[in-house]
């Protein structure tokens, strides 16, 4: 066995992460016609289009044929329309009933969407992070509403890990460089590590997740780092498994037994053999 290529990592120090990069926004249309209309404020907070809520729809299918939903213990998703948008739409419980039994994920039309309401139903905790965002600054797609605005609109996401009403990290004049975003990626990553659920899923952004995931990969065959980092496709998402090397984690594993109950030989037959 070639120890170069194959590694073993006990089981509670590992996470699994579905990655998810948001359906398509109004900004990706205009973005691609001419990288100026990045700096439109027609653009602000950018929500999905109407393909972009069918690649939502698509995803959901596939996710559901996978068995993802009994799975996840937690949805992360960062707190800009279009991320929300699709995080409840692709993970959200089936359709909203009246908010009889539970507020909903998302309301009717929520952002302009012409879709119905969603049910925070039989489905994971909703949360938003501000660490997943995309890029901040000068472009008014990247800068996000106020935390009232948003609880209207998504009753059932909890938004208590933001700490500013306001979007405060936005600036109009500078805007973050990649180096910036792959610092922040690295503190997501261990932030993670403070959490205790094990299969997350995260719907975030493309150039944050490009940035956030170059770190990884560098000890791996050059296919495979190149299979985790590249660009991300609208709404595609992608299964990694991230590692504990340092005990940045606390967590006691779940399923290791100690054995020896109740107590005797605790040598393997051929140890206990040359023992004798």
């Amino acid at each position: 066995m070639d120890a170069a290529v194959t590694g073993l990592y006990p089981l509670h120090r590992c996470k699994t992460l579905h990655l998810v990069w948001h359906a398509q926004g109004i900004h990706n249309v205009e973005g691609e016609k001419n990288q100026d209309a990045y700096l439109s404020y027609d653009l602000f907070d950018a929500h999905l289009t109407p393909l972009g809520w069918q690649q939502v729809s698509n995803l959901r299918k596939h996710v559901q044929a996978c068995g993802l939903p009994k799975k996840i213990d937690l949805v992360i998703t960062s707190p800009l329309l279009r991320a929300m948008q699709t995080a409840v739409g692709v993970f959200g419980g089936e359709g909203d009933t009246d908010g009889i039994v539970a507020p909903p994920l998302m309301v009717a039309n929520a952002g302009n969407s012409d879709h119905p309401a969603i049910s925070s139903l039989n489905c994971p905790p909703f949360i938003a992070v501000e660490l997943c965002r995309e890029d901040w600054g000068v472009y008014p797609c990247d800068k996000r509403r106020s935390i009232s605005e948003y609880r209207p609109l998504f009753p059932a996401i909890d938004f208590s890990l933001i700490e500013n009403e306001d979007d405060v990290l936005w600036t109009p004049d500078v805007r973050e460089n990649y180096e910036e975003v792959a610092v922040r990626g690295m503190k997501f990553w261990n932030w993670l590590w403070t959490r205790e659920e094990k299969e997350i899923a995260i719907v975030t952004h493309g150039g944050f997740l490009f940035y956030a995931l170059s770190a990884f990969g560098n000890d791996c065959h050059p296919s495979v780092k190149s299979e985790m980092c590249k660009h991300f496709a609208n709404c595609e998402l992608r299964s990694v498994v991230i590692v504990d090397r340092g005990m940045t984690g606390s967590d006691a594993s779940r399923t290791n037994y100690p054995g020896k109950i109740p107590d005797g030989l605790d040598l393997p037959s051929d140890v206990a053999n040359d023992k004798h």
